[in-house]
């Protein structure tokens, strides 16, 4: 992404608090506009200005979901990348939210 001319933030569980903090603090300012991250942050991204989440694979619990998308009564979208493997999972999430999550439709543009 960055070779794209894409300002990018990453995290993971190895980073010490410090500098994952520098870059949450960027991310939340804008100087950052993409966020990359392992589940360390399921429950502490909540960043109002996020519209789009990609989640590369499912939490491993289902209550971890609605944290992970940060969406809470706001607008935006959230993709999942959802293997074979991993439909038992996406279903298990439905249930525990009573929600349906649509496959992703031909006029994503028009809803970011």
């Amino acid at each position: 992404m960055r070779e794209k001319d894409h300002t990018v933030s990453a995290t993971h569980g190895d980073m010490d608090q410090n500098t994952r903090d520098v870059i949450m603090r960027e991310f939340r300012s804008g100087s950052s506009r993409v966020l990359i991250t392992t589940d360390l942050l399921a429950r502490g991204i909540d960043v109002q200005q996020v519209s789009l989440v990609i989640n590369y694979d499912l939490p491993t619990q289902p209550e971890n979901y609605l944290h992970r998308i940060g969406r809470f009564g706001r607008k935006g979208v959230a993709i999942n990348f959802v293997s074979d493997d991993d439909k038992r999972m996406l279903q298990d999430i439905q249930r525990f939210y009573n929600t349906v999550v649509e496959e992703l439709p031909p006029n994503i543009a028009d809803l970011i």
